[in-house]
């Protein structure tokens, strides 16, 4: 969690938006402020030394010191909520970043011995005056936003559930009763409509009885989430890692899988390869609406409803395989590999994975990822149980958003759900990808994808 703000002023919240693409939108200003503060250090430097601001000396050090200062500043720190909440901290990070990077610098100078392309005394003064700019221009633009935007660059709720709580700062007031919402995992419907209220929450603190802190625990894990516990009992212990909510202890018991960079990375990736492959393959999409028409009757796309991150429902795309009038909307009845409702040419699509493609729109959407846990229908079965019910951490999967492909898939874990184990084999796998994210990751998995394309229990 986030330090305790400094004691200041809460003027009225101007932002009513996304606050992930706030604080994105801010990084971008910090960054070009600082890049703006290095460039005009140095070019002052060479009119100090020589007269003239684009002397190569100067240019020179700029090209060497920027990208060492942007790698620490990037990996330190200096670029995040915490630079955001407190200006004082956000110069202190960057000139730490800055002054790591002037060492590195000089090391570098001295060690490749090319120093005949620097001059020393550039070099200081572009320092020294880098030092100063960037902390100003910190301090200045860190104050002017945090006015703005009142000091609160995340949303934040305090769900109560049968226990008196009062909200702290900008945190919003949630009764779970007034809402209708009960911390159980076999209402769908119920875990819907949580999901839609939490919408862009990145915090949430649950202030209920002791005997309900188990569960919602769990009915919380698939949010994407931070969630903590409202726990004055432990105010008496004085443990230390414990968070505050006001004069009261709360407990961290969930975050949610990816921070900001990390979405951020992701949703980049996504856009990039959805855009290129709609383009590249627009004529193989046409032929295939056009085969999907011609040979029966009703529309070339399925849609159905499938749960996505945070519990919230979407409509997934795919070619129609089926007959129009046997369609399965909720998914009760997996495909089987003879299924007398599929087409010719549905077969087809099926055992290629074509019929999947549709998706891109999705991706692109926002609402599905290249890769990420495939998204089920809320129908789907095994032996009999509802996928919720064989295992509790199944909603665990929705704390990122579904993907077109994933771990379970490159793995071979597809086709009908069976028996227990064929669920239980892939939530493994998608816990297990959850639980050590990286973007080449998703890179080898979206690669490894091409070769499964075709596979037996593709149907």
């Amino acid at each position: 969690m986030a330090e305790a703000r400094p004691a200041r002023s809460r003027p009225q919240r101007f932002w009513t938006g996304d606050f992930r693409s706030l604080r994105l939108r801010l990084y971008l200003l910090m960054l070009a402020a600082d890049c703006g503060a290095l460039a005009v250090s140095f070019l002052l430097a060479n009119l100090v030394r020589f007269g003239r601001p684009l002397e190569s000396y100067g240019l020179n050090t700029l090209a060497l010191l920027l990208p060492i200062y942007l790698a620490t500043s990037l990996n330190g720190g200096a670029y995040s909520i915490q630079s955001l909440i407190d200006p004082r901290r956000s110069v202190a990070m960057a000139i730490q970043s800055l002054l790591f990077s002037i060492a590195v610098a000089t090391t570098l100078l001295f060690s490749l011995k090319i120093g005949e392309d620097f001059s020393r005394l550039v070099f200081g003064v572009g320092s020294v005056v880098a030092i100063g700019l960037i902390a100003v221009g910190r301090a200045k633009v860190g104050s002017a936003v945090g006015k703005r935007c009142g000091w609160t660059f995340r949303r934040e709720i305090l769900l109560v559930d049968e226990v008196a709580a009062a909200p702290q700062g900008t945190e919003q007031l949630v009764d779970a009763a007034k809402e209708g919402l009960r911390p159980v995992l076999d209402d769908p419907a119920m875990l819907h409509r949580l999901g839609v209220l939490l919408g862009d929450c990145e915090r949430v603190v649950i202030a209920c009885p002791p005997e309900r802190r188990p569960d919602w625990s769990r009915v919380l894990a698939g949010a994407n989430v931070d969630v903590e516990m409202l726990v004055p009992e432990l105010d008496h212990i004085g443990a230390i890692g414990l968070h505050r909510h006001g004069e009261n202890a709360t407990l961290l018991v969930m975050c949610g899988p990816l921070g900001l960079r990390q979405r951020a990375f992701k949703r980049f990736f996504d856009i990039a390869v959805s855009c290129s492959a709609l383009v590249l393959l627009s004529p193989l999409l046409l032929a295939i609406a056009l085969i999907v028409r011609l040979e029966s009757r009703g529309p070339a796309l399925f849609r159905q409803q499938r749960m996505g991150r945070g519990n919230r429902l979407f409509s997934v795309l795919k070619f129609r395989t089926m007959r129009a009038d046997k369609a399965d909307v909720n998914g009760n009845r997996s495909a089987s590999r003879d299924d007398d409702r599929t087409t010719a040419f549905g077969r087809f699509l099926r055992r290629t994975s074509l019929d999947e493609l549709p998706q891109l729109l999705n991706v692109l959407a926002g609402q599905m990822s290249v890769v990420g846990p495939r998204p089920h229908a809320l129908g789907s079965t095994a032996e009999d149980d509802v996928f919720w019910s064989i295992e509790e951490r199944y909603w665990d999967r929705h704390a990122i958003k579904p993907g077109m492909t994933g771990l379970a898939q490159v793995r071979g874990f597809r086709g009908a759900t069976v028996r227990r184990s064929d669920l239980t084999d892939r939530l493994k796998a998608d816990l297990e990808y959850l639980d050590g994210w990286t973007i080449g990751r998703d890179v080898a998995i979206a690669f490894r994808t091409l070769g499964v394309m075709v596979h037996r229990n593709a149907y």
